[in-house]
């Protein structure tokens, strides 16, 4: 398959191939470079990183023990490492 590079550096994956592959708008591709100049793209998921203070952490705990709704299994974990860097830099700075 041949595809052109434009004046941007962009290419373009043809439509058949991002179908094959499951990749839709917004998906991300890790890009590395191989022994002999061959490129391999592979798709990736990229998560998002919550950070709060102190404040958004007391009303976050707050809202969770109100009971309304469920928090998805990737926050219950952001917000474990957001707790942790908090303490982390509250310490640090003593």
């Amino acid at each position: 398959m041949i595809i052109a590079i434009d004046k941007r550096g962009s290419i373009n994956l043809p439509a058949s191939l991002r179908k094959e592959l499951g990749l839709k708008n917004g998906d991300h591709l890790n890009l590395s470079l191989e022994e002999g100049g061959v490129i391999v793209l592979q798709p990736v998921v990229i998560y998002p990183i919550v950070q709060l203070g102190e404040q958004g952490l007391k009303k976050l705990e707050e809202a969770r023990e109100s009971g309304i709704g469920e928090m998805p299994s990737w926050f219950d974990k952001e917000m474990d490492d957001a707790k942790a860097d908090s303490k982390q830099k509250i310490s640090g700075r003593h």
